[in-house]
């Protein structure tokens, strides 16, 4: 019985289902769950690539009877020489997949992400006055509502390197 009344086993199912909660929010949050879709549809497209690379595009380049991927390049240490046209095909494979992300991934979203940012409001207009925090204009020396002497304007940054 000593165990059950015991301070540090008491609680630990509620501080389990606890723990839980919070790894369901974590996974659950949008772009944890964006990122790992991502991953599984980028890894099925590479794949396709790769067919397309190996099966199109390098029986057309004329290099030996089996194709590209059939370059081999015989060098007296490796008995089995080394395979250049299997890299080859791999460096074709990936400046494709680079292409079509950066046309049809980072491109667009640079276009949305300079569409909807915020746009500059510009150097200020107006300041607070100091002792009763009322707007007046940035050029005022004295506040319009409480008459006090203003402090002289502080200069914006692109204007004071002018």
């Amino acid at each position: 019985m000593e165990t059950w009344n015991n301070v540090t086993s008491s609680g630990v199912g509620k501080r389990a289902l606890g723990t839980l909660n919070d790894f369901k929010t974590f996974i659950l949050r949008g772009n944890v769950v964006d990122l790992a879709v991502g991953i599984v549809i980028g890894a099925a497209f590479t794949t396709v690539i790769n067919g397309f690379v190996n099966d199109i595009i390098s029986p057309l380049i004329p290099t030996s009877p089996s194709g590209l991927a059939g370059l081999v390049i015989h060098f007296p240490p490796y008995s089995k020489g080394i395979f250049i046209g299997a890299f080859i095909n791999a460096v074709i494979s990936f400046l494709i997949v680079a292409a079509i992300v950066f046309f049809f991934v980072v491109k667009p979203v640079n276009a949305l992400m300079t569409r909807f940012k915020p746009k500059d409001a510009g150097p200020a207009t107006t300041r607070e006055c100091p002792f009763c925090l009322s707007t007046v204009p940035i050029k005022a020396t004295r506040c319009a509502y409480c008459t006090s002497q203003l402090p002289p304007a502080e200069q914006p940054a692109a204007a004071a390197y002018t």
